[in-house]
């Protein structure tokens, strides 16, 4: 037989056939059909989550049946006698969350932290949100998350060929383990009592296919009694916290006429960081001040996991240098521009705005992801400041035209 000469080009080809061989590519189910996002489910309870970019109306009048409920529930049937309102909202920020969950677990021992009404997570504010909405008694539990995990309890790094030919650089199946360690059908159930007890739970994710924010009631899908519930609340945890590229996107299984879809869902930070209240919730609030009618009570807490001061950095000249510094700006500026958001809502709504966030007296650096010596001392750092009696911000720094904070 007479020999073919290969060129470069015929050596290039055949080695990325081998490779793609070699490579199982993710499959999925068709996506949810084009604008029918609204009508699709998973596990068939009418308010198990809400969209709403597409309508907040659903969303509004789960919120402020299920809190006028509550306060029913303690006796309470007009709003001159109500009680105030505690709302949460935990923000996302990777290994920094080990700051909030310190500083919940101080500001039990300081003995003034509230019940909260409602409490809203997005991605390691997710996993934050259902031991803060469930109280001091799961303060054990939100301490060993964030100072006893490390990497291998996270994630499981794939190779270099995943940038291309897989869903993500890593495999969260440990993050899954982890969850599952934690949410137990226990643990669901105290959920699903404190969402009949009026309370509700919120959680936010980003529908990829739909590029929509889905915010999930956690409380009433804990509620349902369906087989299927504990499974849809940690896969709804692990998806808030997906990281597009560097962790897989969860995908969802739906419903619609029948047929069967798959939704894929990422980090919900991918829209937002951190949501508080929808406006039904205070929509009449400033004309009833301004006739001496009464209203609720309100404060709103935010926990932001992450500094506000600038990092600075020598970025290499380099595409990759260049490209993660840009995305590490745009995530910092947009959760700066959501404390803007939620401050200017609060302020004209009239309800009391706190933040908590990590200031610049904090000198750790992260060396590796999920550092657990790093998680720790933030941890550490956040639980003094929670028990000696945490300084509440009471506006996002810059805001009152003084200076920023100093770069470090």
């Amino acid at each position: 037989m007479t020999s073919i000469p290969l060129d470069r080009r015929h050596v290039i080809g055949l080695g990325a056939a081998a490779l793609l061989a070699g490579c199982a590519m993710p499959v999925r189910q068709s996506a949810v059909p084009s604008g029918q996002v609204l009508r699709a489910t998973v596990l068939g309870v009418p308010n198990e989550r809400f969209i709403p970019s597409q309508g907040i109306g659903p969303l509004e009048r789960e919120v402020l049946g299920k809190l006028r409920e509550g306060q029913a529930r303690r006796g309470i049937t007009d709003l001159a006698n109500a009680l105030p309102l505690n709302l949460l909202a935990v923000s996302g920020g990777g290994e920094d969350g080990a700051f909030g969950a310190g500083l919940l677990c101080g500001w039990t021992e300081h003995g003034d932290r509230p019940v909260f009404d409602l409490v809203t997570g997005v991605s390691t504010g997710a996993l934050t949100a259902p031991f803060a909405f469930l109280g001091p008694s799961y303060d054990p539990a939100l301490r060993d998350v964030y100072t006893n995990i490390s990497a291998r309890d996270v994630l499981e790094r794939r190779s270099l060929t995943a940038a291309v030919f897989d869903d993500a650089l890593a495999d969260t199946s440990p993050l899954y383990r982890t969850i599952s360690r934690y949410l137990t059908e226990t643990m669901l159930a105290d959920l699903a009592a404190a969402y009949r007890d009026g309370r509700l739970l919120l959680i936010g994710s980003t529908d990829l296919d739909a590029q929509l924010p889905v915010i999930w009631n956690i409380g009433a899908i804990a509620a349902s009694g369906h087989p299927k519930a504990l499974d849809l609340v940690r896969r709804i945890l692990l998806a808030s916290a997906a990281i597009p590229g560097a962790f897989p996107p969860v995908m969802i299984d739906v419903t619609l006429d029948g047929a069967h879809y798959q939704e894929m869902h990422v980090d919900g930070g991918a829209v937002a960081q951190a949501f508080l209240y929808p406006p039904a919730l205070t929509r009449d609030r400033r004309a009833r001040l301004a006739k001496r009618l009464p209203v609720v009570d309100i404060e709103a807490y935010i926990i932001r996991n992450a500094r506000l001061d600038p990092q600075w950095a020598s970025v290499n000249r380099r595409t990759m240098g260049i490209v993660s510094r840009a995305i590490s700006t745009m995530i910092s500026s947009s959760g700066y521009n959501d404390l803007l958001r939620m401050y200017f809502t609060t302020q004209q709504d009239e309800v009391g705005f706190n933040l908590a966030y990590i200031r610049p007296d904090f000198t750790g650096e992260l060396k590796e992801p999920f550092e657990q010596a790093y998680m720790r001392a933030l941890f550490d750092y956040g639980f003094q400041q929670g028990r000696t009696g945490y300084r509440w911000a009471k506006m996002p720094p810059g805001v009152d035209g003084s200076a920023p904070p100093p770069t470090r």
